[in-house]
């Protein structure tokens, strides 16, 4: 991550920016102390996203040794999904309620505890429950990885961090799918089934990254939100001070400010339905129903497509995890486009990728051009994905912000639900073409929804949209 352009002498803050936290982070240089945030952020988000396609992995190793049912096989991949959807609508309220920095340390401790007792699991049933239970723990964590970057960040280099983020975050897709070929091909590994390691390997290094989050500190923005100024000044002055704003350049707060008391009210989810953020609400809604099926349709049931074609299970695991490479290619590609390009166009623009190349996967049958195909729909849907992951950071105000993007969220995880039941049938009665042909006409709906109803939002501050 460069900090080009965003880093220099630091502009003298006047008095009244003492009860203005973000205008004082949004003044910030850029350096070491933002990068790693970032990146601790971001690492925890690979384990969000190694648990989403991990189920696809494990209904295709699984579908000959376990004798699964078509029925079993979906629930193996919308267990997880089930599970995100309750706690998306729940976790995401309570960070609003009580704070960034707590739930982060409670979603990633729920996902590791359960991920790791799925390794035990001992027959499909066991296993859909356990990713049930997991998935209640990353029901919020890329809603929280979003907004609590955004709350830190500059509006300058806000989009590219968090690319950044998710760029880190998505290497865990190929990670899954290659592991998966390679340990399902052994079988076993001391003596235990393979695909049992790669649920050990998710809990215990989201363990690992919940270490490090205990040492983040709480959104200044949430903060003063709640009334908390004193504390959100604190924190500031913390930052300022590794980031190497000189002491004279901050002045002493004002005791009004210091003394503020925290309000006691609940997070007034009213909100999203007044104007002016009732049309972004519904905007919203109907973006993440429709998104689900373009970007975690092909993710979760490309190893699925691929068996149908006729392909071995470690061909399938094999082509799909060359074909996801393209995910973090994609997030890096994303990154010196996502400040440049207006978001609203960005999002339009890589679904229209989505759409296309998917339908060439769906026809392909040469193996050079289901890998080709589905590399460059990856690429696509992390430029897509990137790109409206910080877009949906702007169009809601800080206290509710985590709140509305995890709503609609569950909406996208409500649909993943539903979507392997619907698309393993289609599949099995039509055929891959089909199924990509219904998520091409989709995600040309998605692109009109955005147009019409999305607002513009590159380069300007949170508070300003």
């Amino acid at each position: 991550m460069t900090d080009q352009g965003v880093t220099g002498a630091v502009t003298p803050l006047g008095t009244n920016d003492m009860a203005d936290p973000a205008g004082r982070l949004d003044r910030l240089p850029v350096g070491a102390w933002h990068r790693r945030l970032t990146a601790i952020v971001g690492v925890g988000a690979f384990f969000d996203l190694y648990e989403v396609f991990l189920g696809g992995v494990l209904a295709a190793a699984l579908a000959e040794s376990w004798a699964l049912s078509g029925t079993e096989k979906s629930w193996l991949i919308a267990s997880g999904f089930l599970g995100m959807f309750v706690g998306a609508n729940v976790l995401s309220v309570l960070a609003d309620r009580f704070g960034r920095r707590k739930m982060f340390l409670v979603n990633l401790g729920l996902y590791s505890l359960f991920s790791l007792a799925c390794a035990f699991a001992q027959d499909a049933t066991q296993l859909s429950v356990l990713r049930f239970l997991a998935g209640l723990g990353l029901g919020a964590e890329l809603v929280l990885v979003d907004t609590y970057l955004a709350e830190f960040l500059p509006s300058k280099v806000r989009g590219r961090y968090i690319a950044w983020a998710y760029t880190v975050g998505f290497v865990a897709v190929p990670v899954a799918a290659l592991l998966g070929a390679r340990l399902v091909a052994k079988h076993e590994l001391l003596g235990i089934d393979g695909w049992r390691w790669l649920l050990v390997a998710g809990a215990l290094g989201a363990a690992f990254i919940q270490v490090l989050r205990t040492r983040l500190p709480e959104s200044p923005r949430w903060l003063a939100a709640r009334g908390r100024r004193a504390e959100a000044d604190a924190v500031v002055r913390d930052i300022e001070k590794r980031v190497g704003v000189p002491p004279e350049a901050v002045p002493a707060p004002r005791p009004e400010a210091a003394a503020a008391p925290a309000p006691a009210g609940k997070v007034p989810l009213g909100r999203m339905f007044k104007a002016p953020y009732a049309r972004r609400t519904v905007m919203w809604w109907i973006f993440q129903v429709l998104q689900t099926v373009g970007y975690y349709g092909f993710g979760s049931l490309a190893p699925v497509v691929l068996q149908a074609k006729g392909h071995t299970v470690t061909e399938s695991l094999s082509y799909a995890a060359l074909s996801y490479l393209g995910y973090p290619v994609g997030s890096a590609l994303s990154v010196p486009l996502i400040d440049r390009i207006e978001r609203r166009t960005l999002i339009i623009l890589s679904a229209l990728g989505i759409a296309a190349f998917g339908l060439v996967f769906g026809f392909a049958d040469a193996s050079w051009l289901i890998v080709g195909a589905g590399f460059l729909l990856t690429v696509c849907s992390n430029v897509f994905s990137n790109a409206f992951h910080v877009y949906q950071t702007e169009i809601f105000p800080t206290d509710l912000r985590s709140s509305a993007i995890g709503i609609a969220y569950s909406l996208s995880r409500l649909t993943s639900v539903v979507l392997p039941f619907v698309a393993i049938d289609v599949l099995d009665d039509l055929g891959p073409d089909a199924v990509f042909i219904g998520s091409g006409v989709l995600m040309l709906v998605l692109c009109l929804n955005v147009r019409i109803l999305g607002p513009r939002t590159t380069g300007r501050s949170l508070e300003s949209i």
